[in-house]
């Protein structure tokens, strides 16, 4: 991990839908790395546990599609940790909780319930915003801040079968762009990190034979990479798109620019 000698100590991060998958394992590579780590979940039992099993992280209960809960999670942490220094926007929801089936019997969009879409795109699209449009201001009023926006494949963004998981991450991406732009002149840095594949995460269907050349990333891959983005050596990097998987061909080339 590329946290630097120092690692991560007083570096205060709030990672959301930190209590499963690459949540998870990031929230615990930067407690790991001697960060002060908050993780969000839905229910005090799923927040409490994995906040216990990282060591070190607190849990805090929150649902990103509401703006009174997430105004009252950023407060919560706020003062708490005295701050933020970094806020990776990770909660989300999967193809799943539309269609358990997707990867062998996916439904054309104007099959996918309406309640169903609206509840991926407000927890992928609108609850990066929401935690973004939170802690903003807070952040430029510190002089200092970084939010890490997690994003997927392109080609899962336009893949037959994937609405609306697609255009949840492709409009989370798009909104990455504008938020660095609006940013460019700040104290605030804005980057976006991806796993580069499929993961090991619980989001395809459960007992889903996959084809022999298919291998599912382990959520780790995230780990370098978003250490990496809390430490000193990343307070410049802004507006890139990171893929976990080339990381430390990506990072040489960025220190070598």
């Amino acid at each position: 991990m590329m946290a630097g000698e120092e690692g991560l100590a007083g570096v205060r991060v709030l990672v959301t839908g930190g209590t499963s998958g690459l949540g998870l394992a990031m929230a615990r590579a930067l407690a790991g790395a001697g960060a002060t780590v908050a993780i969000t979940g839905r229910t005090a039992e799923s927040v409490g546990g994995s906040a216990e099993a990282i060591g070190g992280a607190t849990g805090f209960v929150a649902d990103v599609r509401d703006q009174a809960s997430v105004t009252g999670l950023v407060d919560a942490v706020w003062d708490a940790f005295g701050g933020l220094d970094m806020v990776v926007n990770n909660a989300g929801l999967g193809m799943k909780t539309v269609n358990p089936d997707f990867m062998t019997q996916p439904k054309g969009f104007w099959e996918v319930p309406v309640d169903g879409f609206r509840a991926v795109i407000e927890t992928n699209l609108t609850g990066y915003f929401l935690v973004a449009r939170e802690v903003t201001p807070r952040m430029l009023d510190a002089g200092h801040g970084r939010i890490v926006n997690i994003s997927m494949n392109h080609s899962t963004m336009n893949r037959k079968g994937f609405v609306p998981y697609g255009p949840s991450r492709a409009g989370a991406e798009a909104l990455s762009r504008i938020m660095a732009a609006d940013l460019a002149d700040t104290p605030v840095r804005v980057n976006m990190l991806l796993p580069g594949g499929a993961t090991r995460t619980g989001m395809l269907p459960s007992g889903m034979e996959l084809p022999a050349s298919t291998q599912l990333l382990d959520p780790e891959v995230m780990a370098g990479p978003v250490v990496w983005l809390a430490s000193k050596e990343a307070e410049d990097v802004h507006d890139e798109r990171i893929i976990a998987t080339g990381f430390e061909a990506w990072r040489r080339q960025h220190l070598n620019r």
